[in-house]
């Protein structure tokens, strides 16, 4: 049968081909990833990796911060709320201890969930059984002594973490206490800021909520982050775990304050931990603050349950 098209297909008679030792190619057999021996342990594990994309970036990660420490650069863990549900203070603790973090940087979620983990053992709390009646975040304990804490840390003239911590030494219970990141911070002073939006977290909608001590105190925490940040400065490392928005959006912020005040930042490494590479935090810490400032951004794209204590047994094992 005869095409009705007047158009023809186009013959590949006289394609120009190469060898393919010609062309090369950016995978070689040298790149692949070895099988894991029993018994070899989380460093040949990682040595194990494919030296391709997430494997290549996830060792890039563990060098920069092997470096970043090596050097005494400043190494800041800023986190959402779903890193500390999760469960993974105790091992974010335990790098603290080791030193592999020179300050925190939380989410109004992450302090909230770290904060009711002090005084309750316990946080998240089922949000579809809950909100048809109203008592979504209507927890009297987590909104009284948040905001108490947070209005007496303007009065003392402190920043919204180490506001909370302070009232965690003396509220958290003996149990629960070693499982919070911002009593055991607070212990150790080591600097948390933690940064919120009004009206995206729970304590907020509690009656003893204090707008002007929320915005002030989170202020605080923003100029602290600022001076914090100054100490990624040739050889620093941020690392983003699981905030979608707002850290992002202070993180790059306080790049440019810092930048303003005319203060070097350059060769510095960040790296966003998630499940999903976000619009904001893929731009505004993997891309953006290394434009003409050299430095590197990595993504590294899984579960935060299985990540992060990926990442920070290949740490411990460095220790």
């Amino acid at each position: 049968m005869t095409s009705r098209y007047s158009e023809k297909p186009l013959s590949f008679e006289g394609l120009k081909t190469v060898p393919i030792a010609e062309r090369g190619g950016k995978v070689d057999v040298s790149k692949f990833a070895r099988p894991f021996q029993k018994g070899g342990g989380v460093q040949q594990l990682v040595d194990s990796f494919p030296d391709i994309l997430a494997g290549q970036a996830f060792r890039g990660v563990v060098d920069a911060l092997k470096k970043a420490r090596a050097e005494s650069r400043a190494i800041l863990w800023g986190m959402g709320g779903h890193v500390i549900k999760c469960g993974l203070a105790d091992v974010l603790l335990d790098l603290m201890r080791r030193g592999w973090m020179t300050g925190f940087v939380m989410n109004g979620a992450a302090s909230i969930h770290d904060f009711e983990i002090a005084i309750a053992g316990q946080t998240s709390e089922d949000v579809e059984a809950v909100l048809p009646d109203g008592r979504f975040g209507a927890a009297e304990e987590t909104g009284r002594e948040m905001n108490l804490a947070i209005a007496e840390g303007k009065r003392q003239e402190l920043g919204m973490g180490e506001a909370l911590g302070r009232h965690l030494e003396k509220l958290a219970k003996p149990e629960f206490a070693p499982h919070s990141v911002l009593l055991a911070a607070y212990k150790a002073a080591l600097p948390v800021t933690v940064h919120v939006a009004v009206g995206t977290d729970t304590p907020h909608t509690h009656p003893r909520a204090d707008a002007g001590a929320i915005g002030e105190t989170t202020h605080h925490d923003f100029r602290l982050l600022c001076s914090l940040v100054r100490g990624l400065d040739k050889g620093g490392v941020y690392l983003n775990l699981g905030s979608a928005v707002v850290l992002p959006e202070v993180f790059l912020k306080a790049v440019s304050v810092v930048r303003n005040l005319g203060h070097p930042l350059a060769d510095f490494t960040t790296v966003n931990f998630d499940f999903i590479q976000h619009y904001r935090p893929k731009l505004n810490v993997v891309e953006r603050p290394h434009a003409r400032s050299g430095g590197h951004g990595f993504a590294i794209t899984g579960h935060h349950e299985l990540m992060i204590p990926l990442l920070a047994a290949a740490l411990v094992e460095l220790s």
